[in-house]
């Protein structure tokens, strides 16, 4: 069931000086302390030009895994698995130096996450064993699938989009220029913050269903999936975090959720008017500052380094 998402319960897409520079931008500081987040959101989006200062996985270039090199044989598996980098991870330790963090079609770290993001396609039979059975006498499974033929029709139902630019880039919305428009904004909290933001898509949209929560890696919760459902005309929101190899890169208890640029002005325009300004979200807030004292963290609501759980 859904009410939709139109121009009559949603802001528009508009580019971040003319909005957020202008009229919105000033709203998120109160926006997040209503929410009692401790951290600015990221915003994402494809450029050609890496940001300035950033984290990212080691370069490898020449070294991306396509379908084409498997078949010739001339994928360098040893190579590129001695400087594995988990793109969750790396979004980690941005997030802990507050900084970006970005990939390439050299910088991908992860077989599975340059698939995710768009810089090869199709995916690999290597890693269609891989996330489901294995291969006897040579490589475990991880058993997200029971089959490689069901690894494969995933690969094939969720159909990353091409990478539209040369570098994914995840940044705090705090450092964003005047010319830079992100197509998603990623959240990253425990389930008391996370029902506030989880309530507000509702709200701002009309759409009882709104938020999707797919099987997938935690980086295609974060990106592939958002971007899949907006290909399908969809303006969903992604809850994520529950891929187990990631886990680790997740605070205990945090999950993920990311919603399209145009929802996010939406839910800074609108937030003032909905149950974040009334007496129970008020009890909610007590719950987080309790949760944050228990975990050493920073004052919630202000901004922190994400305390001390969760070390990569």
């Amino acid at each position: 069931m859904g009410l939709g998402f139109n121009e009559e319960n949603s802001a528009k897409a508009e580019p971040w000086e003319s909005v957020m520079g202008k009229k919105l931008l000033e709203r998120l500081p109160d926006f997040l302390q209503a929410l009692a987040y401790p951290e600015p959101p990221l915003g994402i989006f494809y450029s050609d030009q890496p940001p300035a200062d950033g984290l990212s996985p080691t370069p490898l270039p020449g070294h991306l895994p396509t379908r084409e090199k498997e078949l010739a044989g001339q994928i360098d598996w040893p190579t590129i698995y001695s400087n594995f980098s988990c793109a969750i991870g790396v979004i980690w330790r941005a997030r802990k130096k507050g900084k970006a963090a970005y990939f390439s079609a050299e910088r991908f770290g992860c077989p599975g996450g340059a698939f995710y993001l768009g810089y090869l396609g199709p995916q690999t039979e290597a890693i269609a064993h891989y996330i489901s059975t294995g291969i006897p006498g040579r490589m475990e499974g991880e058993c997200y699938f029971p089959t490689p033929q069901a690894s494969r029709d995933f690969f094939v139902y969720l159909d990353p989009r091409p990478a539209p630019a040369g570098y994914c880039i995840l940044k705090p919305l705090d450092q964003f220029s005047g010319d830079e428009t992100p197509e998603l904004v990623s959240f990253f909290c425990r389930p008391e913050i996370m029902c506030g933001l989880h309530q507000l898509t509702s709200f701002v949209t009309g759409d009882l269903e709104v938020v999707r929560s797919p099987m997938g890696a935690a980086c295609s919760n974060l990106i592939t999936w958002p971007l899949h459902y907006l290909a399908r005309g969809e303006n969903k929101a992604v809850l994520g975090g529950w891929d187990p190899a990631a886990r680790k890169f997740f605070k205990t208890d945090e999950l993920s959720l990311t919603v399209p640029w145009p929802m996010f002005l939406a839910m800074l325009e609108r937030w003032q008017d909905s149950f974040l300004s009334t007496k129970a979200w008020r009890t909610v807030r007590k719950k987080i500052a309790r949760s944050a004292r228990t975990w050493g963290e920073s004052r919630a609501g202000a901004p922190s380094h994400l305390g001390q759980d969760a070390r990569p």
